[in-house]
């Protein structure tokens, strides 16, 4: 695609990201919307993916700020300050883009602060026995799952605890970081660098009890969201840290796993392993996940070694745009700028706000808007 068809999926997905502002004025965050007519289900304090819908705000406000205010912002973050001390790795990514973004674009103290104060939390919840951050109680499986379970998503927190890090200039946050990524990479991470979700560990010595994929096709199988996470945080490290060479290593490793197994439409399976493909659910969110990552990578990498990347992104920025974003069309009910073609999860087990099987994410929605902001040159490759 031209950077001009770059330029007009970024519209189209403003158009939604306004409707979308608009009707949670008074409903709440964004969790996901029905494919056939955009409607939003709305969580109260954004659950563990409301900080996407406020990441939006803020890349909104670069593009356009007739049209977004920081007010926006303002009171989407707002409504996810409850959640800022909560025991929970998965704030990290509520926070990282609803809060820390806000500060990195916009150089915004409120955002910094809420940012901040998130990230505190988030590094007194570092556990020594197990080497990591736990779930936590707070987390959204927590009900599903034991206290001293880790996942693939828990590298959720080390974006925002590299970032709070920097700021603040504090040794003991970067080590935490360090360490979460090393023990959660080593337990999750398979020897052909494919991802499993989760790990089940003995609370007193650390050891892995169990790994099993909890919202994927099986215990065993390869559930695309958490080879996304692998990728993404992998790809960050490697972005924020190019000092060290273990974040790299990683994120190629994981990163060519994806390119080497997605469909050669590029758009993934909700599970690699589901035995129903092709007939089963794809997952945009996943995707658009996957093509923000290959784009960190490819900014980590430099302009020569990160072409492989860079193009791969782009490519699949185009699939997800030309095949799954929705434009203004006869007889389609649906708004413009919708990502449709996402999968929470088709497992039984997940919380019923989780089981949208063809839906809007919002946060895959963010992602590729991230992904065509980058694309366009409203935030420079390497940025966030």
């Amino acid at each position: 695609m031209s950077r001009n068809e770059f330029l007009s999926a970024r519209e189209r997905m403003l158009v939604r990201i306004a409707q979308t502002r608009d009707d949670a004025s008074t409903a709440g965050l964004p969790h996901w919307a029905r494919t056939e007519d955009g409607r939003w289900t709305f969580t109260s304090d954004g659950d563990w993916t409301g900080g996407a819908f406020v990441g939006q705000l803020w890349l909104a406000h670069l593009a356009d700020p007739q049209r977004f205010s920081k007010s926006d912002a303002y009171a989407a973050l707002a409504r996810m300050l409850p959640r800022a001390e909560r025991r929970t790795a998965f704030k990290g990514f509520g926070f990282y883009h609803g809060g820390a973004l806000g500060s990195i674009l916009l150089g915004d103290e409120m955002a910094r602060n809420a940012a901040l104060t998130a990230a505190r939390s988030l590094a007194q919840m570092f556990d020594p026995k197990l080497g990591l951050i736990p779930l936590g109680q707070d987390a959204e499986e927590a009900s599903a799952v034991g206290l001293a379970e880790s996942s693939i998503d828990s590298l959720q927190a080390t974006g925002l605890l590299y970032w709070a890090a920097d700021q603040l200039a504090d040794q003991h946050m970067e080590e935490v970081a360090n360490a979460h990524m090393r023990r959660v990479l080593e337990i999750h991470v398979r020897p052909d660098n494919s991802v499993i979700q989760s790990s089940t560990l003995d609370p007193e010595t650390g050891a892995v009890r169990r790994t099993h994929t909890h919202k994927g096709y099986s215990d065993v199988s390869t559930w695309a969201r958490a080879q996304g996470w692998g990728m993404l945080y992998t790809a960050h490290a490697a972005m924020v840290r190019p000092q060290e060479p273990m974040w790299r290593d990683y994120a190629k490793r994981v990163l060519n796993w994806w390119i080497d197994h997605v469909p050669g439409d590029l758009i993934a399976f909700w599970d690699f392993d589901d035995p129903a493909i092709p007939t089963t659910s794809r997952d945009t969110a996943a995707t658009a996940i996957a093509a923000a990552a290959s784009l960190r990578l490819a900014a980590a990498l430099g302009r020569t070694d990160g072409t492989k990347y860079r193009d791969f992104a782009e490519r699949t920025v185009s699939k997800l745009v030309t095949g799954y974003l929705t434009s203004i069309g006869p007889g389609d009910q649906r708004p413009p700028g919708m990502l449709t073609g996402g999968c929470f999860t088709r497992k039984q087990v997940a919380r019923d706000i989780d089981t949208a099987p063809n839906a809007e994410l919002i946060f895959g929605s963010y992602f590729l808007f991230e992904c065509l902001a980058v694309l366009t040159g409203l935030v420079p490759a390497g940025r966030i």
